[in-house]
């Protein structure tokens, strides 16, 4: 997030507040038709209720600051897509409990009290989007040269991080006792939240004529989720390991389908605007 602010600077910011129509509608996506989409996903999964609820604790949750990277990668409106995170992460305090409430009765038959604190969420927010972005703001404004080295560098290191990142993931989600055809079963839901968000992101947002990085920064918003939220809601806050699990199998492939996809979308656009020429 840090070399994220490096390639920011306020102006970028205003645009987002004197022209709320894209954020508005990112806004409405992800505490709607988000959690929408899952439940109908989940419904129509052949798998136990307490993996559906999993699903359907993912697209609860807001995109963390894997959404701002791939946006930052795919050079598309990260202005926007750090707003839309820093949004979402304070009105989840109110949507999470609500929609996970309706997910364990719908599902699971059951009720479970569930409750996110204010002051953590704060600090969390702050401590890994908002203030690291703003340090960064800071480090360009007074020493350019330096940010532009720093971001310059970014195309190379986070993908190495991000890589790593998998590697830890990806081995969390075959330590289980679950076959392998266990998680590829597991798996089909959540490639199909992912890309299918995606793709209804972008769908609605060009069709409400936002312009075309508006459009990539929401899909790509739209269609990754904080899995370390829905990994620490699923274990700490309700204690059920298969819905844990599902949250760890969608972290270990959800940053490389998302970015691939939004890499998919930019490319056809470029293709169609050299064709209009």
């Amino acid at each position: 997030m840090f070399i994220i602010g490096c390639g920011l600077v306020l102006d970028d910011f205003k645009q987002v507040v004197t022209q709320p129509k894209a954020i508005l509608i990112g806004l409405v996506l992800q505490l709607l038709m988000l959690p929408g989409v899952a439940f109908i996903i989940a419904y129509l999964s052949p798998i136990d209720p307490a993996f559906k609820v999993g699903i359907v604790i993912i697209a609860a949750c807001p995109g963390g600051t894997s959404s701002n990277l791939v946006s930052h990668m795919i050079r598309a409106k990260v202005a926007l897509s750090v707003s839309l995170t820093a949004f979402n992460s304070f009105l989840i305090l109110i949507s999470i409990p609500a929609i996970l409430s309706v997910a364990i009765s719908f599902f699971m038959s059951s009720s479970q009290d569930i409750v996110l604190s204010f002051w953590e969420t704060l600090a969390n927010i702050l401590g890994t989007v908002i203030l690291p972005v703003v340090i960064g703001m800071a480090v360009k404004h007074r020493f350019e040269a330096f940010a532009q080295k720093v971001e310059k560098y970014s195309d190379y290191i986070l993908p190495l991080i991000l890589i790593l990142i998998f590697v830890v993931a990806s081995g969390s989600s075959f330590a289980g006792e679950s076959s392998i055809s266990d998680l590829l079963l597991l798996s089909i839901p959540l490639i199909i939240l992912n890309l299918g968000s995606m793709l209804l992101g972008y769908a609605i947002s060009r069709r409400a004529g936002l312009a075309f990085k508006k459009q990539l920064t929401i899909s790509i918003e739209i269609g990754l989720q904080n899995s370390a939220l829905a990994i620490f809601i699923a274990s700490q806050l309700i204690g059920n390991d298969k819905m844990t699990q599902m949250a760890i199998i969608y972290s270990s492939f959800s940053f490389f389908t998302t970015f691939g996809f939004a890499y998919l979308i930019k490319r056809n656009q470029g293709r169609r605007t050299e064709t209009l020429k």
